[in-house]
């Protein structure tokens, strides 16, 4: 193999890696409104896990908030269930602006 081989191998590789920059472009670009995967930008999420243990090799336990009200299930093994539902869920933790604006202060 000659040099002509090796630069034509590389040329065709970057050409190859920009095809695939372009389409990972596109498609965080245009699939994300199409697909509905920004449904929740600039909203206040509703729903979020809160803690999750393992129970043993299949099973978990899961805490789930909703809203400002939590619900404990077991999820895996033969089938998912709820254990308790309706808890008062305490209120989120506020932000620490003061820590917010030091880290953008130091960067």
């Amino acid at each position: 193999m000659g040099l002509f081989d090796y630069l034509r191998f590389i040329l065709a590789f970057g050409f190859v890696l920009g095809l695939i920059g372009i389409c990972y472009w596109l498609v965080r670009r245009y699939a994300v409104e199409r697909f509905g995967l920004a449904m929740n930008l600039g909203k206040t999420p509703r729903l979020r896990i809160v803690e999750s243990r393992v129970l043993d090799g299949r099973r978990r336990l899961v805490l789930v908030r909703r809203d400002d009200v939590e619900h404990l299930l077991v999820i895996g093994g033969e089938s998912d269930m709820v254990v308790e539902t309706g808890i008062p869920a305490p209120p989120l933790p506020a932000p620490d602006v003061a820590a917010i604006s030091d880290e953008g202060a130091a960067r």
